[in-house]
C-alpha cells in the first residue's frame, strides 16, 4: 500500500468512525526511547500530532497542494509521515523529500480549526532532518554556501561592491540572456536572479533622537538582508520612529536573528546567533524591539522556546521576545502624531506569511496604509498562498517557487494596483522577480514595489510618488 493510499484510509476512518485516527498517546508513540526516524532531542510532539483530525481545511491553502494535488504535500499528509517516524519508521529520502518540499509558510495554521501547532511540528521535524539524514553532496554544498552567506551581515555588505558592477555595466542581464547558469547551476541561477537592483548605502548611527516629545525609547533590528540589500527600509523605518516621538537605539554589535537557520532545522546555529542577539539588545535600555521583517520577526518572538533549554538565557530569551513588535504593531501602539500627507495610489497589499501567518498581523499595516489621505488599498486574490519565497525555498527549489511567484504575480496584476507593497525582503526580492518576467512577457511596464514602512515614510515626510515608483 503506497503512503497516498495509507493516508486515504485513514481519512475513511475519520469521516466513517469519528474518532481522530492521528491521535496517540505519547508514551505509546515514544516508550521514552528514541523511535524510527528521530533521535530523542525534541522530536515532533506526538501530543500536536494527535491534535490533527485530518479535515482538509489547510488544503486550499497549501502552496504544494495547489501546485501538484499530491497528499503528501499537505500539512496533514506530513502530520501522518512525522506519527510513522515515530512509531519506528526510518527517515528515507522519500519522507525527506516531503518535509522539504514544504514552505514554511504557516498558512495552515491559519485555516486550521482544530489550532494544529503545524509550525511547531515542522521545525521540530526539520532540525531532526538536519541531525540525523544525510544530504546528497550538491545539496550539502549548497546549503553550506548559503548559510555561509546570508547569515552574515558583514560578508553580505561585501557583495554589494561586485554586484553593484555586475548590475551597473549590464553583465547580470547578459548572463542571463545566455541562459548557461541556468542550464548548469538553476539554484544559483535562482540567487542571481533574486538579487535587487542596489542603491546607495545608508549606514544608521547607534543612537537617533525623538523628534518632539519622546514617547518611545525603542531598539531596532538591522537585519542581514534586509541591511545590506534593503538599506533604504531601514532608514525609512528610523526616520518615521523618530517622527513619531521615539529614541531609536542600534545596537553596533548586532548580527543575525537565527531565522533562516532555525526555519531550515539548523537549531543549534539558530540558538547561537539567538544567544548573541540578545547578548547585543541587553544594555541597550529598550522598551521595544522593532522589527521591520516579517521572517525575523517570527523568530524572535519564539526565541523563548527556542532557548528554553538554556539555564544561563532561558528568562533573558522570555523577556526579548516580549519586547520584539513588528514595526506596524509599535506604530498602531503609539498612534499617529506626524502628518500624513496625501499620497494618490493605488497599491495592493501582499501580506508576508511569517507577518500574516506566523506573527498574526495583518489588520495593523493594513490600518496604517489606510491612513493615507489619497491612497487605495487593493486586496490580492488568493492572498493566502506563499509567493514562493518562503526563506531559502526560492533557491534550493527555484521551479516551484517561480509557478508560485508567477501565481502571484498574475493576482497581482489582476488589482490594477499602480505598486506592490509588502513587509518581507524575501517577498519583495521573489515578487520583484515575478512581476518583472511578467512585464516582459506581456510587453507592460514593470510595477513599483515598496516595503509598508517606505510607503508611510514618503506620506510623513512628503516625498513625491515617482520615489515609490522607481524602487
Amino acid at each position: 500500500m503506497t503512503q497516498e493510499q495509507e493516508v486515504d484510509k485513514i481519512d475513511g476512518m475519520a469521516g466513517t468512525q469519528g474518532a481522530n485516527p492521528l491521535a496517540a498517546d505519547p508514551a505509546d508513540v515514544l516508550g521514552g526511547m528514541r523511535a524510527g526516524a528521530f533521535d530523542e532531542h525534541h522530536p515532533p510532539d506526538a501530543a500536536l500530532i494527535g491534535d490533527c483530525v485530518h479535515c482538509g481545511f489547510c488544503l486550499p491553502t497549501c502552496p504544494t497542494y495547489v501546485l501538484w494535488g499530491e497528499e503528501m504535500d499537505t500539512p496533514r499528509g506530513r502530520i501522518y509521515l512525522m506519527k510513522e517516524g515515530l512509531e519506528g519508521e526510518p527517515m528515507t529520502d522519500e519522507m525527506v523529500g516531503h518535509f522539504d518540499a514544504c514552505l514554511g509558510c504557516m498558512a495552515c495554521v491559519t485555516a486550521c480549526p482544530s489550532g494544529v501547532q503545524y509550525d511547531t511540528l515542522i521545525e521540530q521535524t526539520r532540525a531532526q532532518v538536519e541531525r540525523n539524514y544525510e544530504r546528497p553532496a550538491a545539496d550539502k554544498a549548497l546549503r553550506g554556501l548559503i548559510f555561509s552567506l546570508f547569515p552574515h551581515p558583514k560578508r553580505l555588505k561585501l557583495m554589494r561592491g561586485p554586484l553593484k558592477v555586475l548590475q551597473a555595466t549590464g553583465l547580470d542581464r547578459a548572463m542571463r540572456r545566455t541562459g548557461l547558469l541556468e542550464r548548469t547551476a538553476p539554484q544559483l541561477a535562482a540567487m542571481e536572479k533574486l538579487a535587487p537592483r542596489l542603491g546607495k548605502a545608508m549606514p544608521l548611527p547607534e543612537h537617533i533622537t525623538a523628534t518632539g516629545e519622546r514617547r518611545m525609547t525603542v531598539g531596532m533590528l538591522v537585519g542581514c538582508v534586509q541591511g545590506a540589500f534593503f538599506p533604504g527600509v531601514n532608514a525609512a523605518t528610523a526616520r518615521v520612529l523618530q517622527a513619531e516621538g521615539c529614541d531609536v537605539v542600534v545596537p553596533k554589535e548586532q548580527g543575525c536573528c537565527g531565522a533562516l537557520s532555525v526555519h531550515a532545522g539548523r537549531e543549534d546555529e539558530g540558538a547561537s546567533f539567538a544567544r548573541a542577539l540578545v547578548d547585543a539588545f541587553d544594555d541597550a535600555g529598550v522598551e521595544r524591539i522593532v522589527v521591520n521583517s516579517a521572517g525575523c520577526g517570527s523568530t524572535m518572538k519564539e526565541y523563548a522556546a527556542l532557548l528554553a533549554d538554556d539555564p544561563a538565557y532561558a528568562d533573558r530569551a522570555k523577556a526579548f521576545a516580549e519586547k520584539t513588535r513588528d514595526i506596524s504593531e509599535v506604530l498602531l501602539e503609539l498612534g499617529p502624531r506626524a502628518v500624513r500627507h496625501p499620497l494618490e495610489v493605488t497599491i495592493a497589499y501582499h501580506d508576508a506569511c511569517h507577518l500574516a501567518h506566523a506573527q498574526g498581523v495583518r489588520k495593523q499595516p493594513r490600518d496604517l496604509l489606510a491612513d493615507i489621505p489619497g491612497l487605495t488599498l487593493k486586496e490580492i486574490p488568493e492572498g493566502e498562498i506563499c509567493c514562493g519565497s518562503a526563506g531559502i525555498y526560492n533557491i534550493l527549489n527555484p521551479g516551484p517557487a517561480q509557478e508560485l511567484g508567477d501565481r502571484k504575480a498574475a493576482n497581482i496584476v489582476r488589482t490594477g494596483a499602480e505598486l506592490l507593497v509588502t513587509a518581507n525582503p524575501g517577498c519583495l526580492m521573489q515578487v520583484t522577480s515575478a512581476l518583472d518576467r511578467h512585464a516582459e512577457q506581456n510587453g507592460t511596464p514593470p510595477m513599483g514595489m515598496a516595503h509598508t514602512i517606505e510607503v508611510l515614510d514618503a506620506s510623513i515626510h512628503g516625498a513625491p510618488l515617482s520615489a515609490l515608483m522607481d524602487h
